[in-house]
């Protein structure tokens, strides 16, 4: 059975009491961030998982014997108990116990690609997505167009990141004639931090759209309940709210929207009988439809004790936490500037947290406002042992977006060639696109941003190193 939580520092869940109660969470849990001197800011990347997270699920792991789930002998049994008993943690983590299945996959994408290859997408149908999204939700598209549908992006407002909601709205009354709509949008972007309207999911389906969110970003941070907001489909990557396990996501299916999904093919485990002699099976009537296989079934355990973890510290208060980190760094950082008075850091988005979660996008100029390349900044923060993350961040409607590209621009470059990357698309449009991003959680300190804000300062009063572009020298 699953041994006790470990007990979190002694301190009253109030804002006045959270420097204190992370402190100690920070030297308890994550004591090996400074012993190894490491200032890790790629949170939205990828969480860090506490110290009595994976204790308990060694001896988890220790002190029983597990197998295949996929039957009725003692150590099957033990496994499908525990199994069960993360999926039940989870939907109650998200208050969606009574309408919705819980589909364990590995990873946010793979929950995306059931949605993308069982909606009923076809030549009556259409794909709205709004242009800050992840390549999983962009690649959705795909499916649709190869099936006869049609899809749409929303812009955003250059200015802060945020949905056109005019155009949104023009667009949900748009195809009041197909049969299948489908709106998809980020709960948070995975770039810029924004956190998009949820109420845009009863607008929606008041006018008969299907909605998926992606909530990856999302659920780290903040309480998502699925009593308050419905829609009918959300993707979470658990990794990212407790660092451990990794490898291991779901989807969430609105139970009334179940048999929507056209599972296209079967697989073991997602069927209840199934012929040879004639081309016949029935598929399961609940979420072993989409689990091909055999679950992570050493893994998924882990995940119990992981939401035990983030409930035990509390939602809000990790929530505050990171809103306070995030406010900070935004302030240290608009305040660097060069003898000559120009900022030496451009942030993309918004600059208050009403609407924002923990991350930051930026990049980093010169007294000229040349800009350093990203690759630059991140080779010398690694030197620092500083963890931050740089490029496009499989976003590119956000960086089209903060650097202006034109449809025509990616008309040429994408009917120039059959194949290509991003160097190669600097190459072709004169300029170098892509930008950093750092994110807060919730072994983050005061420390982190000091030395955080110590390596930026370092780039006052330097030159831009200008790169070279199709034989001409231009600013980087």
């Amino acid at each position: 059975m699953i041994s006790s939580v470990k007990k979190l520092p002694e301190t009253g869940n109030s804002e006045g009491n959270d420097d204190q109660f992370f402190t100690q969470l920070r030297q308890q849990e994550f004591s090996r961030l400074d012993e190894q001197r490491h200032v890790y800011l790629d949170y939205t990347g990828g969480n860090l998982y506490a110290q009595s997270l994976i204790d308990r699920h060694f001896d988890y792991l220790r002190n029983a014997v597990y197998g295949n789930p996929h039957s009725s002998n003692p150590t099957s049994q033990l496994s499908t108990q525990n199994v069960a008993e993360a999926r039940r943690k989870v939907l109650n983590f998200f208050n969606a116990s009574d309408d919705y299945f819980c589909v364990f996959t590995a990873n946010a994408s793979a929950a995306l690609q059931i949605v993308g290859e069982c909606y009923p997408f076809c030549e009556n149908s259409h794909y709205v997505l709004t242009s800050d999204n992840h390549n999983s939700v962009n690649g959705i598209r795909e499916y649709c167009r190869s099936k006869g549908g049609g899809y749409t992006y929303c812009p955003l407002h250059y200015q802060d990141l945020t949905i056109d909601e005019v155009a949104l709205e023009e667009l949900l009354h748009q195809h009041a004639e197909c049969k299948h709509k489908l709106l998809a949008f980020p709960a948070q972007s995975n770039v810029s931090g924004v956190k998009h309207p949820l109420s845009w999911i009863e607008k929606a389906h008041s006018l008969g759209w299907d909605v998926l969110l992606d909530a990856a970003a999302y659920v780290p941070t903040s309480r998502l309940d699925l009593k308050q907001v419905q829609p009918d489909f959300v993707s979470v990557s658990f990794y990212k709210i407790f660092g451990y396990p990794t490898g291991i996501g779901c989807l969430l299916v609105k139970k009334s929207k179940f048999d929507l999904l056209k599972k296209p093919w079967f697989a073991g485990g997602t069927v209840v009988a199934v012929a040879v002699n004639y081309g016949a099976h029935f598929l399961a009537e609940d979420h072993e439809r989409f689990e091909n296989g055999t679950v992570n079934y050493l893994d998924i355990p882990a995940i119990s004790r992981g939401i035990d973890f983030i409930e035990n510290i509390g939602m809000e208060r990790i929530n505050r936490r990171v809103s306070q980190l995030t406010q900070t760094l935004i302030q240290r950082m608009q305040a660097l500037s060069h003898e000559n008075g120009k900022p030496l850091i451009r942030i993309f988005g918004p600059m208050d947290m009403k609407q924002k979660g923990g991350t930051i996008i930026f990049n980093v100029s010169d007294a000229d406002g040349n800009v350093f390349p990203f690759e630059e900044v991140e080779q010398q923060a690694n030197a620092a042992l500083i963890s931050l993350r740089t490029g496009c961040f499989c976003n590119p409607g956000i960086d089209e977006i903060n650097y202006c590209v034109s449809t025509e621009e990616m008309v040429k470059y994408f009917s120039s060639r059959k194949t290509g990357n991003m160097h190669d698309m600097f190459e072709f449009l004169g300029y170098m696109r892509g930008a950093i991003r750092i994110s807060v959680g919730i072994p983050t300190t005061m420390g982190d941003i000091e030395r955080f804000i110590n390596f930026l300062q370092k780039y006052k009063d330097k030159k831009a190193v200008e790169m070279k572009v199709g034989g001409e020298a231009v600013a980087a």
